[in-house]
């Protein structure tokens, strides 16, 4: 039995990407990377809530989807953003339908200029309510 390459059983190399996005906390994480690399004590005290384990969990998912980088500077680990992952869901999920919304928001142009600014809109007739 042949499976299709996009089947649902296939591992696809930007899973564990998705799966970094996917919890609001990484995503967090991420944020407070995109302006400078930061120690991990840095990401420790920005995230209170968290314990130090918790944080180590939610970084060591970030470099194994290498979305974060990490470099030891004697004692202190660094981490930094890698944005690559991102735009290769941008490229693959955002890119390609770019055409077609900007076709769209074209269309949707066209007919509002045909329209002109002059012409009223009026309500249509009231809509009958439908009980359960």
């Amino acid at each position: 039995m042949t499976k299709s390459p996009s089947g649902p059983r296939d591992k696809d190399k930007l899973d564990p990407v998705w799966k970094a996005l996917a919890d609001p906390t990484r995503r967090a994480i991420l944020d407070f990377l995109r302006d400078q690399p930061r120690t991990t004590t840095e990401i420790v005290d920005k995230f209170p809530h968290l314990t130090r384990f918790g944080v180590m969990k939610h970084l060591d998912l970030l470099r194994d989807a290498e979305l974060v980088n990490t470099s030891e500077e004697g004692r202190q680990r660094w981490n930094s953003l890698n944005v690559f992952p991102i735009r290769q869901i941008y490229e693959r999920w955002v890119s390609p339908f770019q055409e077609l919304w900007a076709g769209q928001l074209l269309g949707i142009k066209n007919l509002a200029e045909q329209n002109g600014p002059d012409v009223e809109s009026k309500p249509g007739p009231p809509r009958k309510r439908k009980d359960k």
